[in-house]
């Protein structure tokens, strides 16, 4: 008899995965919010597996979300840039990890 199960996970934090840090003064009201960017990475483990290391879908998702927020060249910046997680698993088959890192683009205005 062979018995499988699944569940789900979901986490989402303000964090700051990187070493790089960027300080951007808000308190004037000199700049307009554009909108919220994202980015997803993905990873997928069969039987263990497969899949990239945790950092690297961070990195993965980081780097589509500044692709889609379009803000090199001009006086834009990203702001409460979130990470959240989410896990699926049907033990001890299959497992998938996805990282979405969003975050909301200003525009500085004179």
């Amino acid at each position: 008899m062979i018995i499988a199960s699944s569940c789900g996970s979901h986490r989402g934090a303000f964090i700051n995965n990187n070493n790089n840090t960027t300080q951007v003064e808000l308190s004037e009201k000199n700049f307009e919010v554009v909108r919220k960017v994202s980015g997803q990475s993905t990873a997928t483990y069969v039987l263990g597996i497969g899949g990239i290391t945790n950092k690297s879908l961070i990195e993965n998702a980081r780097s589509n979300m500044m692709s889609n927020a379009d803000i090199i060249g001009s006086s834009k910046a990203i702001i409460n840039m979130t990470t959240e997680s989410h896990s699926t698993l049907v033990y001890p088959f299959f497992y998938q990890k996805t990282i979405t890192v969003s975050g909301y683009v200003v525009e500085f205005t004179d």
